[in-house]
């Protein structure tokens, strides 16, 4: 049985995919998911008109702006392998969602703009994965349009995120006169736009094309081919220990928007990609086929499915095998219960899941009783998992429902967005009046679209600009130093916090306070 379980584990893969906007995040995840089989036909975010979207937005808004503001997650098969993809927002004020969504993956993929190179949102996300030492994947795109020189690219990547690079494949040409890949992982060439029975023109023992094919006399074949022979004597050599250390990543080209060089991309990274990898807890290291179910909240979200008005847990699984109707206990309150309604996903398709194994991320019913960052383990283990980031919110708006009538959905939905993490929750002192927090403006704009198309709840917003967030170590607070610039509040959990109006402020406050002690909240549990 253990053996068993073993061989369900390393059979998955579990990545997420990040990249600055418009990088083709979305449209990669779709030709992924094209041919794993999980969909028939991609849509596409540019073709709005067609009526066709991205399998992985489904969130309303996101169709309207052709843009990913919440992680998605996809599953599928592929050989003998089970996939899950996370696909996470690109957009900056959602940086939240992805970071959490970072701490749930066993590897990345990060997709690089051929004519933009590295981007500032890729840097960030990348320092993330290379801070937890996750092994990442590079997938150069839009080698279909004019872009930069691919050696010029590599010298950026390796500068910029101090990696090591090795380029798995070779573009021959771009734009206008792009011919196809050289593929030096598996020697041959993959023509671009030929027919499936002519797509690859194997090598002969020199590297080359053999007789006298048309691809011989354009010159960019040539010109490849030095480039691999300089790759090939001054470049890096492949080391399966330092990708795995995320100190090397293997580089792939193609054009996810034609698919070309994406399932070459699969079946090298399937061969790569680490299975799930051990997790810290507080037990110690947990091992992934270690007997007994145990996992953590990585994601809530509520209306997936408008119809029932739902809200979803998600779950990744860290050790054992997860049962419908199994018995679980919550770390943080103690409490036992089952998990009798269990989902898995494409996007918003969503199927009952009745058995999952370790890697795979599943979707639990909640009716409130889960939190971000929460841990579960079958029966009455008390498993905790390492903590999830949380940011400081650096916007804040003073929120009320625009409808007094309607008080209850003004209610229930803001409990329930702040629940999810894409904003956070503020109270005042004597009024109790909402202030919401956020990282970016985007993040207010979607709260409001939310508020009234799943809770029909219209809402007032009065901007307060941005403030420096400082959570109080002291248990007791005097109200009084409350201020206009030193605005005195509540989080949700009822800790006290204070607004400060700029770093002016704060150091006034501090020097003149020195008996309350302020913590920044990255450290803030």
């Amino acid at each position: 049985m253990a053996n068993d379980l073993a061989k369900e584990v390393n059979s998955r893969r579990t990545f997420a995919i990040i990249s600055h906007p418009d990088a083709g995040k979305t449209t990669l995840t779709e030709k992924l998911l094209l041919f794993g089989g999980a969909i028939r036909d991609a849509g596409t975010v540019k073709g709005k008109k067609t009526g066709k979207y991205a399998t992985s937005d489904w969130m309303e808004i996101e169709k309207q702006r052709g843009i990913s503001v919440t992680s998605s997650v996809m599953q599928f098969q592929y050989d003998d392998f089970r996939i899950n993809i996370l696909d996470t927002p690109g957009h900056q004020d959602f940086s939240e969602d992805t970071y959490r969504t970072l701490m749930a993956v066993d590897s990345a993929v990060m997709i690089i703009d051929s004519a933009k190179g590295i981007e500032e949102q890729t840097l960030k996300l990348f320092k993330v994965c290379k801070m937890r030492g996750i092994p990442i994947f590079t997938f150069i795109n839009k080698l279909d349009r004019q872009g930069r020189q691919p050696l010029e690219l590599l010298a950026e990547i390796e500068e910029v995120l101090d990696i090591e690079t090795y380029p798995m494949n070779w573009p021959i040409g771009m734009g206008k006169e792009f011919y196809g890949i050289y593929d030096r992982y598996y020697k041959r060439i993959e023509q671009y736009r030929t027919d499936e029975a002519s797509r690859f023109l194997p090598l002969d023992d020199d590297g080359e094309v053999t007789g006298d094919h048309p691809i011989k006399q354009t010159g960019l074949y040539d010109q490849a081919l030095e480039e691999v022979m300089l790759l090939d004597e001054a470049g890096n050599e492949f080391s399966v220990e330092k990708l795995t250390e995320g100190e090397m990543t293997p580089v792939f080209f193609g054009s996810a928007l034609t698919a070309f060089g994406v399932q070459t991309f699969l079946e090298t990274y399937l061969k790569f990609a680490p299975s799930p990898q051990p997790r810290k807890s507080n037990l110690g290291e947990i091992e992934p086929a270690s007997e007994g179910f145990s996992g953590f909240v990585f994601k809530i979200q509520a209306n997936m499915n408008p119809a029932h008005r739902d809200r979803i847990a998600f779950v990744r699984i860290c050790s054992g095998e997860f049962e419908r109707g199994m018995s679980v206990t919550l770390a943080r309150t103690g409490k036992q219960f089952k998990l009798s309604q269990s989902t898995q996903f494409l996007a918003d398709d969503r199927s009952t899941v009745n058995k999952a194994v370790s890697g795979d991320i599943i979707g639990l019913y909640d009716t409130g009783t889960y939190q971000i960052g929460d841990s579960i383990a079958e029966g009455k283990k008390i498993i905790q998992y390492e903590k999830l980031p949380q940011f400081t919110p650096e916007l804040f708006v003073k929120v009320t429902a625009k409808n007094v009538m309607k008080q209850k959905s003004f209610q229930k939905g803001i409990h329930q967005l702040v629940q999810e993490g894409a904003v956070q929750l503020f109270k005042t002192y004597r009024m109790e009046d909402y202030i919401l927090g956020a990282v970016g403006q985007l993040q207010f704009e979607v709260f409001v679209h939310r508020m009234k198309n799943e809770y029909n709840s219209d809402v007032i917003m009065e901007p307060m600009g941005s403030k420096i967030a400082r959570w109080i170590e002291n248990d007791q607070i005097d109200e009084s130093v409350s201020s206009q610039r030193s605005l005195l509040v509540k989080d949700r959990f009822d800790n006290p916090v204070f607004l400060f109006e700029n770093d002016f402020a704060l150091r006034w406050f501090m020097d003149k306070n020195p008996a309350i002690q302020l913590r920044d909240p990255m450290e803030i549990d």
